[in-house]
């Protein structure tokens, strides 16, 4: 559940991926289930990140017309990744395996 969560508090300073990265390193040995979790929440965070980068790179090449896409765009892909990142900690909370539905598999 840190996995997931941590994402969250460690997304304030736009590092998002630093929570599952910790948690997969210093635990995920200790557990399989924990691992996986992690393995999941540290690939959903690198996928948002190239999301961004993508957006960022995307709204400079445009000289700025590419906000008017990417704005909107993040606030959506914000508020569903708050929702998934919510509904995953619950899942590992009690116990269950989840799989983000839009996912990059990049960790294995």
């Amino acid at each position: 559940m840190f996995a997931h969560i941590g994402a969250l508090i460690a997304g304030f300073v736009a590092l998002a991926f630093l929570g599952p990265l910790i948690i997969m390193v210093t635990q995920g040995n200790k557990s399989a289930f924990v691992r996986r979790h992690a393995v999941e929440s540290l690939n959903f965070q690198l996928t948002l990140l190239i999301a961004l980068v993508a957006g960022v790179v995307l709204s400079i090449v445009t000289l700025g017309l590419g906000l008017l896409v990417f704005i909107p765009g993040a606030i959506v892909v914000g508020i569903a990744a708050l929702v998934l990142v919510i509904l995953a900690g619950i899942k590992a909370n009690n116990g269950e395996d989840y799989r983000y539905p839009f996912n990059i598999r990049m960790v294995k």
